[in-house]
């Protein structure tokens, strides 16, 4: 499965809830949270809504399907609030919304930095290991042309067959 797929970031999302990690804990209270707003929202909403004139938001599913809407801004207007007291709670409905998908949205970015994060400290590692091994077989090669040298000077500065140094 490829890194970017949705459900591959939703396995290792889960994985990682069951690790610990603080972000992904805060998505899923917010994630929970939300639902139960939304499940309070839709059933505080229709007593207020059911006798106004031009209700829409008289049965519990539409004031569900309403609440889903409104909390993740969407918004089509099938269904809407026509009294004050509606209004509030769906006022309440969109903050909590957008309050709920931020802190999900700012977990699953979280999530893909510290990838990142991980990733480049194991570049890192292995750039730096790569290079302290490139470094020992550079110091050898020189040591070994070093001594190379040292032979070619004795040999040069050995009397040859004339008994003069070369």
């Amino acid at each position: 499965m490829p890194p970017s797929s949705f459900l591959y970031v939703l396995r290792r999302l889960l994985r990682s809830a069951r690790g610990g990690s603080r972000h992904v804990r805060a998505a899923a209270w917010a994630t929970g949270f939300t639902a139960l707003f939304l499940l309070a929202g839709s059933w505080a909403i229709v007593p207020v809504e059911e006798g106004a004139p031009r209700a829409t938001l008289t049965t519990f599913p539409r004031a569900l399907w309403w609440s889903i809407e409104t909390a993740t801004t969407v918004g089509y207007g099938d269904f809407f609030p026509v009294t004050a007291g509606g209004r509030v709670i769906a006022a309440l409905m969109m903050l909590v919304g957008i309050a709920a998908f931020s802190i999900v949205t700012a977990a699953i970015a979280t999530w893909f930095v510290d990838r990142a994060a991980g990733d480049m400290r194991r570049m890192a590692a292995e750039a730096d290991r790569l290079e302290h091994g490139a470094e020992s077989k550079a110091v050898h090669e020189l040591h070994s042309l070093h001594d190379r040298f040292d032979h070619v000077e004795e040999l040069l500065r050995a009397p040859g067959p004339t008994g003069r140094t070369r």
